[in-house]
């Protein structure tokens, strides 16, 4: 643990899980989960935490306990719980990769967004990043890093102790379906699926999700 609000723990080899919490009016208290990627003598930092604050500790411990530092990072979806952190990246002139309607929609909201941006399918050092259409908002993305089986599904995937959809706001429920098939069909061999919040699973969260939709 780095922090009451921040921690990291080992997800899988060269994945590590990292962890953040923020306490809201809404929801309470609500942690969300990213992950920090070993990319040869490198890292790869996907979502960055909720504020600047817990990217920094982020993008330090990368460096300075992993011995990796940050050389790229991906932001899901324009959600705080995803983008929060970039303002920690950009001094360091990390690139910071997204959907160009991620980028648009944080413009909009006046959200620190992505300094480079793709159409429906990116490759970042050992990662690929997906847009498997919308659902749990317009702009979600998904990770796929092939060494480990380990399929970043961000808040597009429900962990399995979810009831519900939970945040819908900008969700496109009818289009969900789909893109989760489609999702389905681009990465078959994954073995481990995290979901933006919630426990580590695996394929079944994907079906998991789909029955919340039903």
């Amino acid at each position: 643990m780095l922090a009451e609000d921040v921690s990291v723990r080992k997800l899988a080899p060269g994945v590590w899980l990292h962890v953040t919490v923020v306490t809201t009016e809404r929801f309470g208290r609500v942690s969300t989960n990213g992950l920090i990627i070993e990319d040869g003598e490198t890292s790869l930092l996907v979502d960055t935490g909720w504020d600047a604050r817990q990217g920094a500790m982020l993008f330090d411990w990368a460096r300075d306990t992993l011995r990796r530092p940050v050389r790229a990072a991906v932001v899901t979806h324009f959600h705080d719980d995803r983008l929060g952190g970039v303002p920690a990246l950009v001094p360091h002139g990390i690139p910071v990769h997204g959907l160009e309607a991620t980028a648009r929609i944080a413009t909009e909201l006046g959200l620190p967004g992505p300094t480079e941006t793709f159409t429906e399918t990116q490759s970042v050092g050992s990662l690929e990043v997906f847009f498997p259409g919308a659902g749990h908002a317009k702009d979600n993305v998904v990770v796929w890093h092939r060494d480990s089986g380990v399929l970043f599904g961000g808040c597009f995937v429900k962990d399995g102790a979810s009831k519900n959809l939970g945040n819908v706001a900008d969700a496109d429920v009818a289009a969900w379906p789909a893109s989760l098939a489609r999702a389905r069909q681009r990465f078959p061999e994954a073995k481990v699926v995290v979901p933006g919040h919630g426990e580590v699973g695996g394929p079944e969260l994907l079906s998991h999700t789909e029955a919340l939709l039903r």
